[in-house]
């Protein structure tokens, strides 16, 4: 199913019309496509035999005609393509394939390899293959990969920067060596960048179109949303909010790595702050939060303080681009004490307070955000479509929001 040479420009424009319409309606028939798109019926049958003999379309049923009559339906020929979606971390390398259509056909994941740098680039290679021979998945088949990482990608060396968790990515060129490994186009994002864009298609910002995503946990990152769009900066870099001059002193050169923010708010800091104000040493979060939950006064004084920040940050950045929406993810941020806390201090900082929820779609977030990426290159390189308007996200084995 190579792609050939670009058709006419009118012709482009009946596909990408007929292509959207299936995305959007599911199974239609050439009647209903025509009524939809405003194209003749004899255009409309070009089109949809041509794409059909082309593998990208298939018959999925029948439907009963006005004068009894019954007609084919078409619907995207799942088997015409696949993508590639992979969410990289310090601890955890997570890589699911899903088809044209947005359904995850496959997926798993294991331990990052501590070594990090090319033996990370490797392991990905490694899985890729399995993924795909246990799904009888050809390779040529997958046309995409959008991966999310930690850090920001250094547009002109390809290295990925400010990412402490995994070492050495900043001494090779992350993304040639991962298109090579991989041998397909592949593309690398933020990972809270693309947790913000996975919470846009299917989780708890769908319909929204100025919102913020705040991934707290080991580390700590944002992704903004504006009008619809995903916000990246000059450089990549919009949202590293580990970087505001927040609970310590932006001048102490110890936050130039991780950030004044992110080492004031993350786990590691609320369980120093525990500790501080007089509880056990050597405890989880998860323990901090069961000693929350039996009114330990050391656990509850440690979110307390970490809530304040939060706000603080919130506060800041809601002056900046006016959101309607925060979301909080990430292994703290979406634990229902901080998020109600948040709710309940926020209004004393500003006259009319954003909306504050808690992410759906929990550690999957950055995995189908980078899937519904890889969708979205895919769609609108092959038929001019933008995925993102369309029903055509990953939802096969997603949670409910």
């Amino acid at each position: 199913m190579a792609k050939t040479q670009p058709p006419p420009v009118a012709r482009q424009l009946s596909v990408r019309a007929i292509m959207e319409t299936i995305l959007q309606r599911g199974p239609t028939s050439r009647a209903e496509l025509a009524k939809q798109t405003g194209l003749s019926r004899q255009t409309t049958t070009q089109v949809v035999l041509e794409l059909e003999r082309d593998g990208w379309l298939q018959v999925s049923g029948r439907v009963q005609g006005p004068l009894g009559r019954s007609a084919p339906t078409y619907e995207m020929n799942p088997a015409s393509a696949h993508v590639l979606g992979i969410r990289l971390e310090g601890a955890v390398l997570q890589m699911a394939v899903a088809d044209i259509r947005g359904d995850v056909v496959v997926e798993t994941s294991e331990a990052t390899d501590p070594r990090g740098g090319r033996a990370v680039v490797h392991q990905v290679g490694r899985m890729f293959q399995a993924l795909i021979t246990s799904a009888s998945i050809q390779r040529d088949r997958v046309k995409f990969a959008v991966m999310g990482t930690p850090g920001v990608v250094e547009p002109k060396s390809g290295s990925i920067e400010i990412a402490p968790s995994i070492p050495h990515l900043s001494d090779i060129n992350v993304v040639a060596e991962m298109r090579v490994e991989l041998g397909l186009p592949l593309s690398i994002e933020n990972g809270v960048k693309l947790a913000a864009l996975g919470e846009l298609w299917q989780g708890a910002a769908r319909g929204v179109r100025n919102f913020a995503y705040f991934g707290i946990g080991s580390g700590v990152g944002m992704g903004i949303v504006a009008d619809g769009e995903l916000l990246r900066g000059s450089r990549g870099a919009a949202g590293e909010i580990a970087y505001l001059p927040i609970g310590g002193d932006p001048f102490d050169p110890a936050g130039f790595v991780n950030g004044t923010f992110e080492m004031a708010v993350n786990s590691a800091a609320m369980i120093r702050r525990f500790e501080g104000y007089g509880g056990a040493e050597n405890q989880s979060i998860d323990q901090i939060f069961q000693a929350i939950q039996a009114g330990d006064t050391a656990a509850i004084a440690a979110i307390d303080e970490t809530v304040r920040l939060v706000v603080l940050a919130i506060r800041a950045v809601g002056s900046v681009i006016d959101a309607e929406l925060f979301v909080l993810g990430g292994s703290l941020g979406r634990r229902v004490e901080l998020a109600d806390r948040i709710r309940v201090l926020l209004p004393r900082t500003i006259p009319h307070p954003v909306q504050i929820t808690t992410c759906h779609l929990a550690d999957r977030a950055t995995l189908v955000g980078a899937l519904g990426q890889a969708l979205d290159q895919l769609h609108a390189d092959m038929f001019g479509v933008d995925a993102m308007n369309s029903a055509a996200s990953p939802r096969q084995n997603m949670p409910t929001p």
